[in-house]
């Protein structure tokens, strides 16, 4: 729709521009990051609106032209993708300390914690220790949880434009399957009792185990990184979009 609209504008004089914006509610309090695509022509009238709006990362705006027609739509699209896939490989080290290390949620949150001091500082690092923290008057929340995710669609948008293109984005798309089948709780549920899984709890070091893990899954973010900006060459080159890879990464 963007490269449609974008396209058809032009011929009237109007400089169309379709932005992603990411952020949530703290992005519509404190400031979003924006990702304006359209026509090139109308940038230097927004960069100073867009800029100044948007949030804030080492004193740089987290706002930067993409590319031309719909590339600023796109690059939100797996940007959300890839976020999908960082919370899927958040997900499996958690089940690989509760099941296979024994860690309690207290235990997991302070790992968590220390994780978030590094290499894997982010958003969603920090908010996994939060949540396996959390207690009410019942205990652990996390415990209580039903064990079913949803979805609003962009990562399997991103893995369909993946299958599109040509492009083995893996990681992505493992991730979509995980929520699609953590949703047939009952099926789940049926197996369960059924099939038997590993049951035994490591008794090496634990500590020695936490670090491989915490490698793991830094080297397993890198590949998912690395798959969704294959996605984008892919698409900037069948497009004949310029996209801003630096400015994309930030």
């Amino acid at each position: 729709d963007t490269q449609r609209r974008t396209e058809e504008l032009e011929k009237k004089g109007l400089l169309f521009v379709g932005s992603g914006v990411s952020g949530g509610e703290d992005g519509a309090r404190y400031g979003p990051s924006l990702m304006p695509g359209g026509n090139p022509k109308a940038w230097p009238h927004i960069k100073p609106i867009f800029q100044a709006i948007a949030a804030k990362s080492d004193g740089e705006p987290c706002c930067d032209w993409v590319g031309e027609t719909g590339a600023g739509h796109f690059v939100k699209m797996v940007h959300n993708g890839i976020e999908y896939g960082d919370m899927q490989l958040i997900c499996e080290a958690y089940h690989i300390m509760r099941n296979g290390l024994g860690l309690n949620p207290k235990e997991m949150s302070d790992v968590f914690g220390e994780w978030n001091k590094g290499e894997l500082d982010s958003f969603l690092i920090e908010i996994t220790r939060d949540i396996l923290k959390y207690q009410d008057d019942k205990g652990f929340l996390l415990e209580r949880i039903r064990d079913t995710a949803g979805q609003k669609g962009t990562g399997k948008w991103t893995a369909i434009a993946a299958l599109d293109y040509g492009i083995p984005v893996t990681l992505i798309g493992e991730s979509v399957f995980a929520r699609c089948l953590s949703s047939l709780q009952s099926e789940r549920i049926e197996a369960s009792a059924v099939l038997e899984g590993p049951s035994g709890i490591y008794q090496g070091d634990k500590k020695q185990f936490l670090e491989h893990l915490r490698k793991a899954l830094y080297v397993a973010k890198i590949i998912s990184y690395a798959q969704g900006f294959m996605l984008l060459r892919e698409a900037a080159k069948v497009h004949n979009w310029n996209l801003n890879y630096g400015g994309i990464a930030l």
